[in-house]
C-alpha cells in the first residue's frame, strides 16, 4: 500500500469534473515566484528513502524498531550526490523522518533517532552528510519531515504533538543551511495510543516560510507545489500549473474531484502551484534486495520524464540507499544511461536558427511558423511558454511540410514550461505551430524539435 493509499479514491473523472466549465481569464494571470521558477527548472530531483524501513525490509515501519538496526556500514552521502549530478539531476530529498518516527539526525524531541544507533558511534547525523554532500556537489537540498509519527507517545495529542512536530521543522530549517523545498504527505494514521492528530498546517506552512523563506513547500496542497496525484509518474493531460485552492484545502483532503484537481490544476485557478511527479525506480520506496532485478530501465525513465517534465511538471525520483548506505550499482548504471538517452534525444534541435513568423489571429489564436535552415527527419516536439508571465495556451496543433501540404505531426492540450510530443518520424522543411486556444492572449512560444 502506497503512502496515499489510505486517503481513499474519492475522485471524479475529468469529464465529469470539466463538464460546462469555461475557460476564463481572471483580472491577472497568476505567475509563479522566484522559488517556483526555479524549482521548476531544475526539471529532475532525486528522493532518498532512507532509514530504519531500509534494515527492516519493510516499507512502512510501526515505530516499535530498536534503534540498533539502524548500521549503514559505508554510508556516502557524497556518492549519492555525484550519482544524481552525473545523471542530470539538481536537486535531491531525503527522508529526514518516515512514518516510524526514526530521526536520522540527532535531535532533542525523541530518543527515536541516530543517537541512539551504533552508527557513527552515535554521533552520527544523516542529515548534515546529506546537506553537506549536496552542497559540495552543486545541488538543492530538500527534506520530507512525515507528520505521522507511529512512534512518538504525544501523537494525538493534538495540540502537544503539533508543538513537538514545530520543534522537529525548527531543528531541520535552522542547523543545516539553505533548504530549497519542503516536502510534506497527509499520511495521518493512527498513533501509539491510538488516537488520530488533528495538524495544524497553517503553523507549519508558517513556521517553514519563516525559517526559510526561499524554499518551496510540497503537499496536496502546496502552498508552493502540488502532488501530481498519482505516484506512477505521470503527470495530468491538460495540466495547469494555476489551481484552485479550495479544491483541496489541505494535505490529505479525501473529498469529490480533489485527484482531478491534482493531476489537471485550473485554467481559472487564482494561485500558482505546479506539480511534483515523484514515481520510484525500483517497485518500493526503500531499498530491498529482492528488487534488485527489477530496476527501471533507460527507457522507462525516458518515458517518465516524457509524461512528467514532458506534461509542464518536474519529476522526482526515488532511489533508495541500501543497507550500506551506498546506492546499488544497477540504480546508478540505469541512472547514467537515463542521461546519455536523453543527452542522445536532445542533443541536436534543426529548428535552430530557423526563421520564425509570430502571428495572433485573433483574441486567443496565434500561429508560429518556422523555416528550417535545413531540411530535417523530426520526431519529437519540445514547446515551452515563458512560463515567468504565466500559462495561456489551452490547445495548439503541431504541422510539418517538406515541399507540399501541411501535415499534423501532434495536437495537445497545455503547454506550461515544457510539453514534449512524440510522433512518427516526418521529414519537415517548415514547421507550423497553431494557438488553437488560450486562456489569454497568446504570446509567443518556443519550438524545438529533435529526430
Amino acid at each position: 500500500m502506497d503512502r496515499r493509499a489510505f486517503l481513499g479514491t474519492a475522485a471524479a473523472s475529468f469529464a465529469a469534473a470539466r463538464a460546462g466549465r469555461r475557460l476564463t481569464e481572471p483580472a491577472a494571470r497568476p505567475t509563479p515566484s522566484p522559488a517556483q521558477l526555479a524549482w521548476q527548472r531544475d526539471e529532475l530531483a532525486m528522493f532518498l528513502h532512507f532509514g530504519v524501513n531500509t534494515f527492516t525490509d519493510r516499507e512502512w515501519g510501526d515505530g516499535r524498531e530498536d534503534e540498533a538496526i539502524f548500521a549503514p556500514t559505508r554510508l556516502d552521502a557524497r556518492a549519492w550526490a555525484r550519482a544524481a549530478r552525473d545523471a542530470g539531476f539538481r536537486a535531491m530529498i531525503l527522508t529526514a523522518k518516515h512514518h516510524d518516527g526514526f530521526c536520522l539526525w540527532p535531535t532533542a524531541t525523541t530518543t527515536h533517532s541516530v543517537a541512539r544507533s551504533p552508527w557513527r558511534g552515535g554521533h552520527g547525523d544523516v542529515v548534515r552528510e546529506f546537506t553537506d554532500a549536496c552542497r559540495a556537489e552543486g545541488l538543492r537540498a530538500g527534506l520530507y519531515l512525515s507528520p505521522w509519527d507511529r512512534n512518538n507517545p504525544r501523537y494525538g495529542d493534538s495540540p502537544r504533538y503539533n508543538d513537538l512536530y514545530c520543534d522537529q521543522l525548527t531543528e531541520l530549517l535552522t542547523r543545516y543551511g539553505r533548504v530549497a523545498e519542503v516536502w510534506f504527505d497527509g499520511a495521518n494514521g493512527e498513533g501509539p495510543n491510538g488516537r488520530k492528530q488533528v495538524y495544524d498546517w497553517p503553523r507549519f506552512f508558517g513556521l517553514v516560510k519563516r525559517l526559510q523563506p526561499d524554499a518551496v513547500i510540497f503537499s496536496d496542497a502546496g502552498p508552493d507545489v502540488r502532488w501530481c496525484g498519482n505516484e506512477r509518474g505521470v503527470a495530468g493531460d491538460p495540466n495547469w500549473s494555476t489551481v484552485d485552492p479550495t479544491r483541496v484545502p489541505y494535505p490529505g483532503v479525501d473529498a469529490p474531484g480533489v485527484t482531478d484537481a491534482l493531476q489537471h490544476g485550473d485554467p481559472a485557478g487564482a494561485v500558482w502551484r505546479p506539480a511534483e511527479v515523484d514515481v520510484s525506480i525500483r517497485p518500493g520506496w526503500f531499498y530491498h534486495a529482492a528488487d534488485d532485478e527489477r530496476v527501471r530501465d533507460a527507457e522507462n525513465l525516458l518515458g517518465l520524464y516524457v509524461t512528467s517534465v514532458g506534461r509542464n511538471g518536474k519529476l522526482l525520483l526515488n532511489v533508495p540507499p541500501t543497507r550500506d548506505g551506498v546506492l546499488h550499482p544497477t540504480d546508478v548504471a540505469r541512472l547514467l544511461e537515463f542521461r546519455r538517452r536523453r543527452d542522445a534525444l536532445f542533443g541536436e534541435d534543426p529548428a535552430a536558427g530557423a526563421r520564425h513568423e509570430w502571428r495572433l489571429t485573433g483574441a486567443r489564436t496565434a500561429t508560429l511558423e518556422l523555416a528550417l535552415p535545413r531540411l530535417a527527419t523530426v520526431s519529437v516536439g519540445r514547446l515551452a511558454e515563458d512560463i515567468a508571465r504565466g500559462q495561456r495556451v489551452a490547445r495548439y496543433t503541431l504541422s510539418g511540410a517538406e515541399d507540399g501540404d501541411w501535415r499534423v505531426l501532434s495536437r495537445g492540450t497545455t503547454i506550461g514550461y515544457a510539453k514534449l510530443d512524440r510522433f512518427e518520424p516526418a521529414r519537415v522543411r517548415r514547421v507550423r505551430l497553431t494557438i488553437d486556444d488560450a486562456v489569454a492572449a497568446p504570446e509567443l512560444v518556443t519550438v524545438r524539435l529533435f529526430g
